[in-house]
């Protein structure tokens, strides 16, 4: 009748098949005996011991008013009375609601944190810990150390899961404006609404806790409102994605016409407007050994791999189709290709050598654009305007333009040449002739900040704007010695 705990049962995989094995042959007396497993996802995983068994999966709480009822509900009445200090009560409250906080920027992705950081209760308790060790070590003439309070929260306690510099800053910021002497003040507030709440009992805590919001502003994380737009579009991105995977895949269609039929007409399409492959003795006359023609030919020969890759599963599906060759399981690119096809999605087998896109279509229209980018260049000499997000290696491109820079000037050295920038008040359509050193880029956009063309600065998002086009960059290299 007891249970067996088998914990981070991901890295002991050959076991797994025996667990099954024994679970299912095994005569178990006593109907309230149980195995509970705990593991990562892992996509080795033994499906039918999955099948059968009961999954549980404890998420982080959505929102700041569940996060403090869950972290307030780990705390006892005696860790609130540990320390008749009057600044114990608020320090802690405000290292939950940091806590609240750094878990619930990860749902804004990028936008939140760069890296998605695993911030758990360890943090928190140990935090917890610090504060009350150091309330019962200062002298109360001289007060609390902020620096000191600052640099574990920000430095070691929380921020010694993060490893980005900018993600660094950030943590360090929330240590900065929440933890000072204007916290105990009474107008003090996290974010309008959101105040420090003078309470002797735990109840009274979770009196305060149900009054805040249930929907909060992504304002309160110290983010702009356009951000909550972004997560709701990628949430229901996620949905339609997962009801669009989870559809039966048979042959008929609503519209009389088969899956297959879509797909033949769709790849008899795409074939006729595929390019043709490159002719690279046209590169040799260009000058083999000049730096910006090296960067040329290595993106020419990854979008001949990818034009060689598309024309042939493109021809081996409608033969499929046809039946000419077996669709057999074995040829799981060419059931991927089927399935995502049909789906308007970018194929497993293309996407590896190529891009991310939001559709195939426009994956499609983009390979045509960088094609053509890589072909003018080619054939009607070098662009006047460059579209760097049509490059595979954007940063090959500037470390060639770097070394161009330094050939011409011959008392530099490429190690102390750094590339410089200035946004230009013109579009692309505006620009009649190339630079006299450096280059005339285009394609970059901006999230989570505006720009003002008549003052060439940063300025706050538009509200519901969430990218906004740079206009030309003139990229030049400066010599730093």
């Amino acid at each position: 009748g007891g249970w067996v705990l088998l914990q981070n049962c991901h890295l002991g995989l050959e076991f797994m098949d025996e667990l099954l094995e024994t679970l299912l042959t095994a005569e178990i007396q006593n109907d309230t005996f149980r195995v509970w497993i705990t593991t990562e996802q892992h996509p080795k995983f033994p499906i039918t011991l999955l099948q059968i068994a009961i999954k549980f999966t404890n998420e982080p709480p959505q929102g700041i008013r569940a996060g403090l009822k869950r972290t307030f509900s780990g705390i006892s009445q005696d860790l609130l009375n540990v320390s008749n200090l009057p600044m114990w009560k608020p320090l802690l409250y405000t290292v939950a609601f940091l806590h609240s906080t750094v878990q619930e920027r990860r749902k804004f992705g990028p936008l939140g944190w760069n890296i998605p950081y695993e911030f758990n209760s360890a943090d928190f308790t140990a935090s917890v810990q610090f504060i009350q060790n150091h309330l019962k070590k200062i002298d109360i003439k001289k007060g609390i150390s902020w620096n000191t309070v600052r640099y574990m929260i920000g430095e070691v306690q929380y921020g010694g899961r993060v490893t980005d510099d900018y993600d660094k800053r950030l943590l360090n910021c929330f240590a900065r404006v929440w933890f000072n002497e204007n916290m105990f003040d009474s107008a003090f507030c996290f974010y309008t609404g959101y105040k420090i709440p003078v309470c002797k009992t735990l109840e009274q805590y979770f009196d305060y806790i149900q009054l805040l919001p249930t929907m909060d502003s992504p304002e309160v994380f110290g983010l702009h409102p356009n951000a909550d737009i972004t997560y709701q579009k990628n949430t229901s991105a996620d949905v339609l994605d997962t009801i669009t995977n989870i559809q039966p895949k048979e042959s008929g269609g609503g519209s009389g016409e088969t899956r297959e039929s879509v797909v033949y007409h769709l790849a008899e399409d795409m074939l006729e407007k595929l390019p043709p492959d490159y002719v690279k003795a046209r590169l040799v006359k260009m000058g083999a050994l000049n730096s910006m023609n090296i960067f040329l030919r290595q993106e020419i020969d990854r979008m001949q791999r990818v034009i060689t890759i598309v024309r042939t599963s493109l021809n081996d599906l409608q033969l499929a189709i046809d039946g000419t060759i077996v669709m057999s399981e074995a040829s799981k690119n060419l059931r991927d290709a089927l399935d995502n096809m049909y789906d308007a999605r970018i194929p497993q087998v293309w996407r590896r050598v190529s891009w991310e896109s939001s559709t195939l279509g426009f994956w499609f229209t983009e390979l045509l654009e960088r094609n053509d980018q890589l072909s003018n260049w080619i054939f009607q000499g070098r662009p006047k305007v460059f579209w760097i997000t049509g490059f595979f290696n954007p940063q090959g491109f500037l470390t060639a333009m770097k070394q161009e820079a330094t050939r011409a000037h011959k008392d530099w050295a490429l190690d102390k040449v750094v590339v410089h920038n200035d946004v230009l008040k013109q579009t692309r359509e505006e620009i009649t002739a190339p630079p006299s050193e450096g280059v005339y880029i285009y394609g970059l956009y901006l999230e989570g900040a505006g720009w003002d063309k008549r003052r060439s600065i940063l300025i706050e998002s538009t509200p519901k704007i969430l990218f906004v086009q740079l206009p030309v960059l003139h990229m030049f290299a400066v010599d730093s010695s």
